[in-house]
């Protein structure tokens, strides 16, 4: 009998330190899963916000603005700045459609290497960042950092500007400091499903400040100090950790870090010991209680037959070890009639209880794989050669003043879907339209081949000599009548892709360059920039005029040309 006593004692007692180290690994890979998850995501957030803001830093024309303006005397500094705005308005605004308005973009300001204020997207700066450390420091490389606010924090990504022909170790020539909402960031973090009661996510910075809220304290965003083992482990060694120590309220926690210090922070996910050791607990209460039945049944049973119980016994030793080797499908299934059966009905649910525990850790653990299953949106983009147009409607400002509301959303719906429909019929492909103008496209287009370069331009003709059917329509809708401008430029574009849409944009110089031309021509036209006339020029039945315009030849050496069919004016335009 002492014999049984003691074995059943070793069983209980190996049990529950397996249960405790299982339970205790289990929490501890949670934790682990969700600090990589998360701070995967927080890592992902950050670089995309960085490369987002070198779109801007490589944007030919912001680098040619800020190059003029860098040699600018002082004293014509203000008005050329001024003159500038507008330029730099419209380069900002092309970034906001490409990117979206999601990002939480506030504020852009574009800074010389003197430190003045090129522009600035709110207000019109005068002030002088060159002894800014944000400023000197974005000179020497692209970084994140975070500035408090009356509500909470403010993200301020910083990258410099090099000049587009610039060589390898060349000095830059201003610097780019964007300022950004953060709810995307808190989204990350504020999220605690599978965290329990106590559980919490929040960053510490380089200077051991809190830069997220607090799930037990108020208002400590860049106040609370947090000097725990977690964030030594980071800032001084660089390295993760998992374990028990104390937190910033001198609480015991488990936590598990992830350490991002080359970006300047620590990501720190943590749970209240106490909560973790719950379960731990209850499992020991469980297995105690279940042990003193067990024992005090097995006590009176081998007193009373303690001959008959041999065979029993052995049996139930066995399961006993099974159950400490972890194996917690084993059942006794005793069928005596008496005092045994008792007892091995009660080990079976001691079983029964221990294999539902574990089944529970089991399913907490599909949810850790669940989570680091999830995947982001990711942002890619690949370069090609396409045929890039423009057809924007001429004096809509004037026009859209005298319309209400909803008669100038029916011109734009007419106007926009009728070009939308030419363009289609010749295999065009329609990007967007922004305002009154429709960018379309043709795709990776093979110079070479002469009937996929005239398509175009008969499609583009063919919008030109399509006015009157669209007055037409106009005048049936009781609409005034309107003119237009059509552009084409040929050239190198990058084409944004979203994994979560089939949409696709482009941009790039040759996308800028199209717009930008498109005000130089004259009502009911096309006209094409230097690269789309040298494929097309081999044409005889079509004329190409060239426009001269000084201004756009001496600053970007450029010509444009007047497209008309062989031997017609142009339309809407009397012969001399």
């Amino acid at each position: 009998m002492t014999a049984s006593i003691i074995a059943l004692s070793i069983t209980g007692f190996f049990s529950f330190n397996y249960a405790d180290q299982i339970l205790k690994e289990r929490a501890g890979e949670q934790l682990l899963g969700e600090s990589t998850v998360r701070g995967n995501t927080l890592r992902l957030l950050f670089e995309s916000r960085i490369e987002q803001n070198n779109i801007l830093t490589s944007d030919p024309m912001i680098q040619l603005l800020i190059l003029e303006m860098n040699n600018v005397p002082e004293n014509e500094f203000q008005e050329i700045k001024e003159a500038n705005r507008r330029d730099f308005l419209i380069q900002i605004q092309a970034f906001q459609d490409l990117i979206g308005f999601s990002i939480g973009f506030e504020d852009v300001k574009i800074i010389g290497n003197n430190g003045k204020v090129f522009f600035s997207l709110v207000g019109n700066s005068n002030e002088n960042f060159f002894e800014n450390p944000f400023f000197q420091r974005g000179l020497k490389e692209s970084f994140i950092e975070f500035e408090p606010t009356e509500v909470g924090k403010k993200m301020i990504v910083v990258s410099p500007v090099f000049a587009k022909d610039g060589k390898k170790g060349d000095e830059p020539i201003g610097v780019i400091i964007s300022r950004m909402r953060t709810a995307s960031i808190d989204n990350v973090l504020t999220n605690r499903s599978g965290l329990g009661e106590t559980g919490e996510v929040y960053i510490v910075s380089d200077k051991f400040l809190m830069l997220s809220e607090s799930r037990f304290y108020e208002d400590v965003v860049f106040k609370q100090k947090v000097n725990t083992l977690g964030v030594q482990k980071c800032f001084n060694e660089g390295q993760d950790y998992l374990g028990f120590y104390e937190d910033y309220r001198d609480v015991l926690i488990y936590g598990s870090s992830y350490c991002a210090d080359d970006l300047g922070i620590v990501m720190l996910v943590e749970i209240d010991k106490s909560e973790v050791e719950g379960p731990i607990n209850i499992l020991e209460e469980r297995i105690l209680q279940t042990g003193i039945v067990i024992t005090i049944i097995m006590s009176i049973a081998a007193f009373l037959v303690s001959k008959s119980l041999s065979r029993p016994l052995i049996k139930l030793k066995i399961a006993a070890n099974k159950i400490a080797n972890g194996d917690f499908d084993v059942r006794t299934k005793i069928k005596t009639g008496d005092e045994i059966e008792e007892l091995s009905n009660a080990f079976d649910s001691m079983a029964q209880k221990l294999q539902e525990s574990l089944i529970e850790i089991k399913q907490k653990e599909e949810v850790i794989k669940q989570l680091e299953g999830n995947m982001l949106l990711k942002f890619s983009q690949h370069e090609q050669n396409d045929c890039v147009g423009v057809i924007d409607m001429s004096d809509s400002t004037r026009i859209s003043s005298k319309l209400s509301d909803q008669d100038i959303t029916k011109l734009y719906e007419i106007f926009l879907n009728f070009m939308a429909k030419i363009i289609q019929e010749y295999n065009g492909q329609v990007v967007k339209n922004i305002g009154d103008a429709l960018m379309f496209r043709f795709a990776n287009i093979d110079i070479k081949d002469e009937k996929v370069v005239k398509n175009i331009l008969e499609c583009s003709l063919s919008m030109i000599e399509s006015h009157a059917k669209l007055q037409e329509q106009l005048k049936a809708e009781n609409m005034p009548q309107l003119d237009y401008k059509i552009s084409l430029t040929f050239g190198s574009v990058k084409v944004a892709e979203s994994t979560t849409s089939n949409i696709s944009d482009i941009f790039g110089p040759t996308v800028n360059r199209c717009f930008k031309i498109n005000s130089l021509c004259p009502k009911n036209s096309l006209i094409i920039g230097e690269n789309m006339y040298k494929i097309s020029k081999r044409f005889d039945e079509y004329d190409f005029i060239e426009l001269c315009v000084i201004e756009l030849k001496q600053k970007y050496d450029y010509n444009v040309f007047e497209v008309r069919r062989k031997g017609l004016h142009g339309f809407g335009q009397s012969s001399d």
